[in-house]
């Protein structure tokens, strides 16, 4: 008698944050899987986009902004402390929403010129 067995992919339920330590479930509260802490927003580089890049490197992930695509929803921009790469992924239902608002307003609250020259136009 023959078994048929097919290997199987372990599944990950859980995994520590790379920043705050958080044990952090693998699936939103609406179901949607996760890859970033719900509290601090980091994330971990296993997946290189870039051709030609140094491949799965396992640096820290930063949030340092976040998007929204024509296409609607939030979109929370990664960069690798190791290598550089920037990738995004979709903010989830259950994400620090300070932080994300945080990052939003960014841009206004620290603008890259001075906002006296407002003044003079």
């Amino acid at each position: 008698m023959s078994h048929n067995t097919t290997p199987t992919t372990p599944k990950i339920d859980d995994f520590p944050c790379a920043w705050c330590g958080l044990t952090v479930s693998a699936y939103a509260a609406d179901g949607a899987r996760r890859n970033h802490c719900p509290s601090c927003l980091h994330s971990r580089h296993v997946l290189d986009h870039v051709e030609g890049g140094p491949g799965d490197c396992r640096g820290r992930m930063s949030p340092i902004a976040v998007a929204v695509p024509r296409t609607g929803g939030w979109q929370v921009i990664h960069r690798c402390v190791r290598c550089d790469e920037l990738t995004s992924t979709p903010v989830c239902a259950d994400d620090n929403q300070l932080v994300l608002m945080r990052m939003a307003v960014r841009p206004l609250a620290q603008p890259p010129f001075p906002l006296e020259a407002f003044g003079t136009l």
